[in-house]
């Protein structure tokens, strides 16, 4: 296994002590928490009150998620055998996802102003292969610099323009991520700062940090079809429940 300069720093590896399994799962249930709030808490809330402390720490909790999910996609467009397999598989449970996803946010089965987090990770891949490819042909570091400025410039304009769940944040984040992709604390605290107004967001870039390099133990079908089915699920709920 390829191990990066980032794994060999003495003084990271006390902190890293997750593998990517691990990160993901607790991004998943991070994710979980912050649906389950904004679907079935927050209709409910009503001044102050248990479900108000409640929902405020959800939301807390729910910030962990968005900056492991990105993190993992510049990490998978460095580590995957296929990237282009990547892409498409990222597109593909986009698609699959929309309904869910427009049953979750919006009640509706279609909604064309708010699109799900699939297609945002997605662009963001895009962006950075886009970027990545620009610097194999570009040997002068200051003109790449001011392309990949402009690419992620161009990104983040689609991004708004689709109307992407978290929109150019996320390209941004990408970006950072994939320039300090070597220098971990950096990219995690400009990342940060990139989206700080998400303040509790920091709990999830740290956790970026703690990342040692290891696949650790994944289920390829769970990774994937644990967003569409847990929207689905609260979708229906939604629903059923009528809020």
């Amino acid at each position: 296994m390829e191990v990066r300069k980032r794994f060999e720093n003495d003084k990271l590896k006390k902190l890293q002590i997750f593998n990517g399994a691990q990160l993901k799962y607790i991004a998943f249930i991070s994710m979980l928490i912050d649906h389950v709030n904004n679907a079935l808490i927050t209709p409910f809330l009503n001044g102050k009150g248990f479900l108000l402390h409640l929902s405020n720490l959800f939301s807390i909790l729910g910030r962990i998620a968005f900056p492991i999910f990105v993190f993992f996609i510049v990490e998978g467009f460095f580590k995957t055998s296929n990237r282009k397999k990547y892409l498409i598989t990222l597109l593909l449970f986009g698609v699959v996802s929309e309904v869910p996803f427009d049953m979750f946010t919006s009640k509706v089965f279609f909604d064309p102003y708010w699109n799900n987090i699939m297609f945002t990770l997605a662009l963001c891949l895009i962006t950075i292969w886009i970027i990545d490819a620009v610097k194999e042909k570009i040997s002068n570091k200051v003109l790449w610099y001011s392309i990949s400025i402009v690419i992620v410039g161009i990104s983040c304009a689609v991004a708004m323009a689709l109307s992407l769940d978290y929109d150019y944040h996320a390209i941004i984040v990408a970006y950072i991520f994939y320039i300090f992709y070597d220098k971990p604390i950096l990219g995690a605290g400009l990342g940060y700062l990139s989206i700080i107004k998400e303040l509790y967001s920091c709990l999830g870039f740290a956790m970026t940090v703690t990342y040692n390099g290891e696949r650790g133990k994944q289920n390829k079908w769970i990774n994937y079809l644990f967003y569409p089915v847990h929207i689905l699920i609260l979708g229906i709920l939604r629903f059923y429940l009528n809020i």
